[in-house]
């Protein structure tokens, strides 16, 4: 070690020595929420969030689920799915539009060929519905994170027992072990950087479409 470093590093040590410990940061916020996941309470909470973030949202039976799922994609020309994708959303999907495009996680798809597709149709870890956020962890039916970043148009088909009313409760929901990085979603892709004037799809879809199946 040369003699500038030992002596920089001996000043830092002298510089920080008698530094008090840190105060313990408070945990006495709310774990849970007022409403069980799933209950009517916390599903009109989420459906308010989204619709005030410019979501279109539908809540719906599951026998409803194969009509809606075609119905909101029925605009797109192109869909790409993840290669895990629940069977009866593929059907749905297959039946909506022309071209159906599965992203295989051993032969990826680029992001030049992302971007020539329409929609991206996924399925969810969890929901928020206190901030109307939905939480996508690369799991089943979600396919990898880019899939979901490209395309203009993202449909996020949710259960309604995945939807919590806070975040420790959602965070409780993800393994502590997964490294997989997480994608939350308030409504389409926006900002007002540029003279306060809101722009949709700069960082992501300009638009999402979320199927709540009760």
């Amino acid at each position: 070690m040369s003699r500038s470093r030992t002596a920089m590093l001996q000043r830092i040590r002298e510089a920080i020595a008698g530094t008090p410990e840190p105060a313990p940061v408070p945990r006495d916020y709310r774990h849970t929420g007022d409403h069980p996941p799933g209950s009517p309470a916390v599903v009109e909470l989420l459906v308010d969030r989204l619709v005030d973030y410019r979501a279109d949202v539908r809540v719906l039976a599951p026998d409803e689920l194969p009509a809606a799922v075609a119905d909101a994609l029925r605009p797109s020309g192109s869909v790409v799915l993840a290669d895990d994708a629940p069977a009866e959303l593929v059907d749905a999907a297959s039946a909506s539009t022309t071209q159906l495009i599965v992203d295989r996680r051993s032969a990826p798809l680029s992001a030049a060929d992302l971007d020539h597709i329409d929609a991206v149709l996924t399925t969810a870890a969890v929901a928020i519905a206190v901030t109307g956020t939905i939480v996508l962890n690369a799991g089943p039916g979600q396919g990898r994170r880019a899939i979901t970043l490209v395309p203009d148009r993202h449909l996020v088909v949710l259960r309604a027992d995945q939807i919590v009313e806070t975040v420790p409760e959602a965070i409780a929901r993800l393994e502590e072990s997964d490294t997989r990085p997480l994608t939350m979603i308030s409504g389409p892709s926006a900002t007002s950087d540029i003279e306060l004037s809101r722009v949709e799809g700069v960082h992501g879809p300009r638009t999402l479409i979320v199927l709540i199946v009760r």
